[in-house]
């Protein structure tokens, strides 16, 4: 499993987008931040909600030089029938990627292997191919995509400002912090 500071392997999916099937291959989103959205199934309950509100936001997040993928372990006609029957995932602009051996699951640590899918997990990759961010949870609830715009942002500032850090529900604007070597020891 890929674990936060480590680049990531390179991986090629199926992926249905823009009303076709495409191949996505990761080493073309070198120099962009990567949102990784894995997800249980299609034609569930909380997997609309969550896809539809990052694609209410994908606006955002191309914004930020950031491409969404989300990935289940259904097939990219499943995604197609999926995205052509449900209002909230008609929304979707971004690939639905296919992983159906749960191949990439495996590869992010989020396969469920007695049930055949994922949790719901989300990743963030920097330009240059590094994880920087993991959320994995429960299936039973649901993610936030502002609180993942949150984090990216922060994680974007701490790239440009490698010498601040980010301290708790931090925003944009707001003050960051600069940690010193002196307090080392005081505390």
């Amino acid at each position: 499993m890929v674990k936060i500071g480590e680049k990531i392997e390179e991986f090629e999916l199926d992926a249905y987008h823009s009303d076709e099937t495409k191949r996505i291959n990761t080493s073309k989103l070198l120099g962009k931040w990567v949102v990784l959205a894995f997800y249980p199934a299609d034609f569930t309950f909380i997997c609309p909600t969550e896809l539809e509100e990052l694609a209410e936001n994908y606006d955002e997040f191309k914004k930020l030089n950031t491409e969404v993928l989300s990935i289940s372990t259904d097939s990219v006609f499943v995604h197609k029938a999926w995205h052509e029957t449900s209002q909230a995932i008609k929304k979707v602009k971004y690939p639905m990627l296919s992983d159906p051996t749960g191949k990439v699951s495996k590869q992010f640590g989020c396969y469920i292997e007695n049930e055949g899918h994922s949790t719901r997990a989300t990743f963030i990759i920097d330009p240059d191919g590094i994880l920087k961010y993991i959320e994995m949870h429960d299936n039973s609830i649901g993610r936030s995509a502002k609180e993942i715009l949150r984090k990216l942002r922060a994680l974007q500032f701490v790239r440009e400002n490698p010498d601040h850090v980010c301290p708790a529900s931090w925003e944009p604007g707001k003050k960051t912090l600069i940690p010193s070597l002196e307090l080392v020891g005081k505390i």
